[in-house]
């Protein structure tokens, strides 16, 4: 049997594209993650770098395998190792975060090549609260419209 394997990745000086809306559970999604690339183990090691303190730390995380390029199974960052492993089923687009309190997050993780307008309006609607769309359903309704102003629509 081979050992899982352990990425260490460098932090980035990218400001983190994060929105987190109400409570954990009180909605379909949490809140919304817009990464820079499909690189799972440098987005990874961002999001756990610049996770705000104030929700806790991302101990452990599951997410959409069609989302991304790679697919570790542990990473180190901040000196502390998270594990990490793909949904059981495909779900498109979603992250779920546990912290180490208990409690999870369910994120939308917006398309690194999306435009800036819809990368915006992404976070806004997954962090908007009262969400009912499925990830994927957001992310087509974003899309499909023309440059609106998210503050209006979500």
């Amino acid at each position: 049997m081979t050992a899982p394997q352990i990425v260490s990745t460098p932090q980035s000086n990218r400001p983190l594209r994060l929105r987190l809306g109400r409570p954990p559970g009180q909605d379909r999604l949490d809140g919304a993650w817009w990464p820079y690339s499909r690189d799972l183990e440098s987005e990874m090691s961002d999001l756990v770098h610049q996770f705000p303190p104030t929700h806790g730390r991302i101990s452990r995380a599951v997410y959409s395998r069609p989302d991304w390029d790679t697919a570790p199974r542990r990473l180190t960052a901040g000196g502390r190792v998270v594990e990490v492993e793909a949904l059981p089923r495909d779900d498109t687009h979603v992250l779920i975060a546990e912290l180490s309190d208990g409690r999870r997050l369910t994120l939308l993780v917006v398309p690194p090549d999306f435009t800036p307008g819809q990368g915006e309006e992404a976070l806004l609607a997954g962090s908007t609260a009262g969400n009912r769309h499925a990830a994927g359903e957001l992310l087509l309704e974003v899309t499909d419209q023309h440059d609106a102003d998210p503050a209006d629509r979500w």
